[in-house]
């Protein structure tokens, strides 16, 4: 009777822990997903905004300039371009690969945040605009004042970084995009599937799109 007793106790705690996993890989999906789509929107979206105004002396007069944060820099941009094909890749490949990617998509936003940044107060693009609208090789702009954008651009980058350090520790317990989610170790036998399991990438993506919580335990 001990024997039996004995026996049975590990069982109910591993069958307890199995369900915790799930959840847990679940809801790092889900963040890294939405902070990685977010962020690089962030970015493109910030890119494209004025970044910088200034005055050129032309004529005697003064004429408004302003430069738009691709302008200054066109890296941070072509980065979250780079960190969304990361992200969708993340759920392609499985193993050594998937850390590679993971890798990408944490060095893009560490860079799309860094040269944004870089770019607060940057003013030679706007220097070099006055120069061209005067006409004068060693004319620079005056009354120059910076927006706020770069630091969006900035926020954006660190979420795309957020999304790459979530892959990094959590990715190999991701399901890959079109595959069978192996929740023991071993393949389940193919079935026809009448019910869409809410833990695989695509479906995450179609939650987030309709404004839920694909965190929420059903």
């Amino acid at each position: 009777m001990e024997h039996v007793s004995a026996a049975s106790v590990p069982q109910p705690r591993a069958e307890a822990a199995a369900p915790s996993a799930r959840g847990g890989g679940r809801r790092s999906l889900a963040a890294a997903l939405l902070a990685g789509a977010v962020g690089a929107a962030v970015v493109l979206l910030a890119s494209g905004q004025t970044w910088a105004r200034g005055n050129a002396a032309v004529g005697g007069g003064a004429l408004a300039l302003k430069v738009s944060g691709g302008a200054v820099t066109g890296v941070p941009s072509a980065l979250a371009i780079v960190g969304l094909a990361a992200l969708v890749a993340v759920f392609a490949v499985r193993g050594a690969g998937r850390i590679l990617v993971s890798a990408l998509l944490t060095l893009s936003g560490a860079g799309a945040a860094a040269t944004a940044w870089l770019g607060v107060g940057d003013s030679a693009a706007l220097n070099e605009k006055a120069a061209t609208a005067s006409g004068d090789a060693a004319a620079t702009a005056d009354a120059i004042t910076h927006t706020g954008w770069p630091y969006v651009a900035v926020v954006g980058g660190a979420l795309l970084l957020l999304a790459g350090l979530l892959a990094l520790r959590f990715g190999a317990a991701w399901p890959a995009m079109g595959g069978r989610y192996e929740r023991d170790g071993t393949p389940r036998p193919r079935k026809a599937r009448t019910v869409p399991d809410p833990e695989r990438p695509e479906e995450i993506w179609k939650a987030l799109d309709r404004g839920e919580d694909p965190t929420r335990e059903s």
